[in-house]
């Protein structure tokens, strides 16, 4: 490492700490996630086992050129339907749309006074599907979050791997410290 950047961390280091032993400290929130984790998909309901099932068929037909990286989403909504969503990748990266937004968007267009129950979310990279889930990013998990608002009901959070199934009972759980549209008022 060059001595001018070991140097000026150090010194940052030192003023932060300097900081923070100054700075009266009001309240320590402590925020925590709970988690329920699967070994096998056949711990978890027929019904979620079926989820689970379209979000694999919808990672196999992802656009996924570039990344060669295939996710695929499948939603429950209240009436029984099921809607499935892949990512959609453009060479133009911002371009792209991730599968959890494509189902959203899907099933509120196709669908607009259901609310979605549930989503499974997966993906797959070099034939095969990863062993470990994988979240949704921070704007899926917004776009979730505003439709768990919009029908003020819980979305389940189903997020499958081949060796650990992780479930989440609200997207609250995965975006603590959410915006949401009353924040526009204040």
């Amino acid at each position: 490492m060059d001595k001018r950047i070991h140097f000026l961390n150090r010194e940052y280091e030192s003023s932060f700490k300097q900081y923070e032993q100054n700075r009266p400290i009001m309240k320590k929130i402590q925020i925590t996630t709970t988690v329920f984790e699967y070994n096998s998909i056949d711990e978890l309901s027929p019904e979620e086992q079926e989820l689970v099932k379209n979000a694999k068929e919808a990672a196999h037909r992802s656009y996924s050129p570039y990344s060669k990286f295939s996710v695929g989403a499948a939603i429950l909504l209240e009436n029984g339907d099921m809607v499935q969503g892949n990512n959609q990748e453009n060479s133009a990266y911002p371009s792209g749309l991730c599968a959890e937004r494509v189902a959203v968007f899907y099933a509120n267009s196709k669908f607009p006074d259901v609310p979605i129950n549930a989503i499974a979310i997966t993906a797959r990279t070099n034939g095969s599907f990863l062993e470990n889930p994988i979240p949704p990013c921070g704007s899926c998990r917004q776009v979730l979050l505003e439709t768990e608002e919009r029908y003020k009901q819980p979305i389940k959070l189903i997020l499958y791997g081949e060796k650990k199934i992780r479930i989440v009972k609200t997207i609250k759980e995965m975006l603590p410290l959410y915006f949401e549209k009353d924040m526009l008022d204040e």
